[in-house]
C-alpha cells in the first residue's frame, strides 16, 4: 500500500495544481468542492417561516422547500408555518408513480442516470439554487417544469437538471419542483359533487401554488418576482403551454420556453369524467361512499385508473377525439381551464408572453431501439417507407432530400414528425396573435455515446441547456464540441430569461418566427439560421396520420 501512496499523491499535488493555474483544466476539478452548511450563512426568509440549505461553490442551494400542501383529489393549500429554522439541503418525496421501465434497458439507465429518490403523496416541494441571499439582488428566476407526460417524474430525476451552473454562469435564480403526478394529479371526479369539482387539474393546480409562492418568497433567495420565465421539457413543456392558458397563473410568470412539448389542445372534461366513473366503479364505489376513495391504496388507485384510462380511449378513438396525451392530463372543465388552450384563437393572457419554443431532430429515435434500422439501404427503406406513404413515397423522399439533402436511408424514419409539425403549428398560431416574439429552433447535435445510437435524441438538448454537458457525461460524451455548444445554448435560455431575446455570441442573428420567414435556429457544431427548410416536407407528412397535435 505504501509503495502506491507516492504516485497517488503526487498525482493530486499535479491536478490540484491545474486547478489553480489552468483554464484548460477546469473539467477535471469540477467535482471538487467546497460546501457550507452554517446555519447563520445560509438561513433565508419565508412566509412560512426560515429555511437553511448550504453553500456549494458560492451558489446557495435550498432543496424540498414545502411550497404548499394538499389532501387526495383536493386544491393545494397554503403550508402550515412551522418555528425555528427548516432544513432545506436534501431533495424532497416525488409523486407516487408506475414503475419506471427505463431502467430494465442497460443503454437507457446508462444514458438517463436517472435518480428516482423516494415517493409519497406529500410531495409538495420545490428546489433553489441562486448565487446570494438577503440582499437587494433582483436576478432572473427560471422555473424548471419537468418531464414525464403529467405521469411521472420530477424536478431532480436527471443529472442535467441541477441548477448550479446555470445560476452561476447567468447571475440567475433557479427554481425546480415536484407536484402531483397521474392518478393523483389529474383523476376528474367532477361527476360526483362540488367537493371535487376541480380534482381532475389539482395537478396543473399544485404548479400554480409554486409559482405562487415564488412570487411571494423568491425575493428572499435573491429574485425577482417581476422577472419570471417558466421553462420545461417533453411534459414540462406541455405544462408550460397550458399554463399559458391557466388564469389563475396569469401574471406570475412572463416568458416562456417549450422544448419538444408544445400542446395544442388537451383533455375534455367529457372524456376525463368517463375516466374518473369508470375508476370509481372498477373500484367498487358509488356517488354514496365516494369518499372512501380517499383512503384506497395508492398502487390499487392508478391499477383501476391505467384500466380506465385504456377504456375510454377506445371509446374516444371510435368518436374522432385527438389529444397529444389521453388520461392523465389537464382537463378543459370551464373552470382552471376554461376553454381549449389555443383555439379557435390562444388566451388573452399569453398575448405578451416572449416564447422560445424547439424540439430535437430525432425525438423519439426509432434507430436507437430498432437496431435494424441503423444500417438500413435506400431499397429497403423505400419498402418500408410505402407503408405508411404508398404511392406517395417518391414524393415524401424528394421532399425530405430538399429538407436534409445529406440525409442517410435511416434518416427516413429518425427524422421527428411527432414534436415538430406541433412547433410549426404553434408557432404559425402564437407569431400572428402575440405582441411579443417567437424564437423556434431545432437541436440537430448528435450525441457520440454508445457509439452514437442515441443520435439527436429526446431529452438531449437537457444538459446543454442547464450546461451541464460534462455533469451528464453519460448522455452527451463531454467532450469539448459538446461543451462549446452548451456554452452557447445556456447563453441563449439565459438572455432569453433577462430580456425575451436569446440572442447570445457564437450565434447568428436569431430573428423572431413568423408566417413569412420561418425563422429556425439550428442547434449543432455550427449554428445556423435557416427559413422554411423543411416546409414542403411537413406538407406531406401532415396528409397521413401524426400522433394528435
Amino acid at each position: 500500500m505504501r509503495f502506491y501512496s507516492i504516485p497517488l499523491f503526487i498525482t493530486s499535488i499535479i491536478i490540484f495544481s491545474s486547478c489553480r493555474n489552468s483554464k484548460t483544466a477546469e473539467s477535471l476539478c469540477e467535482n471538487q468542492s467546497e460546501i457550507t452548511t452554517s446555519l447563520q450563512a445560509t438561513t433565508a426568509n419565508t412566509e412560512y417561516g426560515k429555511v437553511a440549505g448550504y453553500i456549494e461553490n458560492g451558489i446557495y442551494i435550498y432543496k424540498g422547500i414545502p411550497y404548499a400542501e394538499a389532501e387526495r383529489f383536493m386544491p393545494p393549500t397554503k403550508v402550515t408555518k412551522w418555528d425555528g429554522v427548516r432544513s432545506s439541503r436534501s431533495y424532497g418525496p416525488t409523486s407516487p408513480q408506475g414503475k419506471r421501465m427505463g431502467w430494465y434497458s442497460d443503454e437507457q439507465a446508462f444514458a438517463f442516470d436517472w435518480n428516482d429518490g423516494y415517493q409519497d403523496e406529500d410531495c409538495l416541494r420545490l428546489n433553489i439554487w441562486t448565487p446570494g441571499i438577503n440582499g437587494n439582488q433582483k436576478r432572473p428566476v427560471m422555473v424548471w417544469l419537468h418531464g414525464g407526460g403529467y405521469s411521472a417524474g420530477s424536478g431532480h430525476e436527471l443529472p442535467s437538471y441541477d441548477g448550479t451552473n446555470l445560476s452561476r454562469k447567468g447571475d440567475i435564480v433557479v427554481v425546480s419542483l415536484n407536484h402531483r403526478l397521474n392518478v393523483l394529479g389529474f383523476l376528474d371526479l367532477s361527476a360526483y359533487g362540488e367537493k371535487y369539482k376541480e380534482s381532475g387539474n389539482v395537478g396543473i393546480l399544485d404548479i400554480v401554488a409554486a409559482l405562487e409562492w415564488i412570487n411571494k418568497n423568491i425575493s428572499s433567495f435573491g429574485g425577482d418576482p417581476s422577472n419570471v420565465t417558466i421553462f420545461g421539457q417533453s411534459g414540462g413543456g406541455g405544462k408550460v403551454s397550458t399554463l399559458l392558458a391557466t388564469p389563475s397563473a396569469e401574471g406570475l410568470f412572463h416568458k416562456a420556453i417549450i422544448q419538444s412539448g408544445a400542446m395544442l389542445n388537451t383533455m375534455e372534461s367529457k372524456w376525463s369524467r368517463r375516466i374518473g366513473t369508470a375508476v370509481v366503479r372498477e373500484l367498487g364505489l358509488n356517488s354514496s361512499d365516494i369518499d372512501k376513495i380517499q383512503n384506497i391504496p395508492y398502487q390499487q388507485l392508478l391499477e383501476a385508473g391505467e384500466k380506465a384510462v385504456a377504456e375510454v380511449k377506445v371509446e374516444a378513438d371510435k368518436e374522432g377525439f385527438k389529444t397529444f396525451i389521453f388520461g392523465w392530463a389537464p382537463t378543459i372543465d370551464g373552470n382552471i381551464l376554461p376553454s381549449k388552450l389555443f383555439y379557435p384563437t390562444p388566451p388573452e393572457q399569453s398575448k405578451n408572453i416572449p416564447i422560445l419554443v424547439g424540439t430535437t431532430l430525432h425525438e423519439f429515435c426509432t434507430s436507437t431501439y430498432n437496431p435494424s434500422i441503423r444500417n438500413i439501404t435506400q431499397e429497403q427503406a423505400i419498402e418500408k417507407l410505402k407503408v405508411k406513404y404508398g404511392n406517395r413515397v417518391n414524393e415524401y423522399i424528394e421532399a425530405f432530400k430538399k429538407a436534409y439533402p445529406n440525409y442517410t436511408p435511416k434518416d427516413l424514419f429518425d427524422v421527428d414528425f411527432i414534436f415538430r409539425p406541433s412547433v410549426v403549428e404553434f408557432s404559425n398560431i402564437m407569431s400572428s396573435f402575440s405582441n411579443a416574439p417567437v424564437y423556434t429552433y431545432l437541436f440537430t447535435w448528435e450525441s457520440p455515446v454508445l457509439d452514437g445510437i442515441l443520435r439527436s435524441m429526446h431529452c438531449l438538448e437537457l444538459p446543454f441547456v442547464f450546461n451541464n454537458v460534462t455533469l451528464h457525461g453519460n448522455m452527451t460524451g463531454g467532450g469539448s464540441e459538446a461543451i462549446d455548444l452548451g456554452n452557447i445554448m445556456s447563453s441563449a435560455w439565459i438572455n432569453f430569461a433577462k430580456t425575451g431575446d436569446p440572442n447570445t455570441e457564437g450565434l447568428p442573428h436569431w430573428e423572431p418566427y413568423n408566417l413569412n420567414n420561418e425563422s429556425l435556429m439550428i442547434f449543432d457544431n455550427e449554428c445556423e439560421l435557416k427559413k422554411g427548410h423543411d416546409k414542403d416536407l411537413l406538407d406531406i407528412v401532415r396528409l397521413f396520420p401524426i400522433r394528435g397535435l
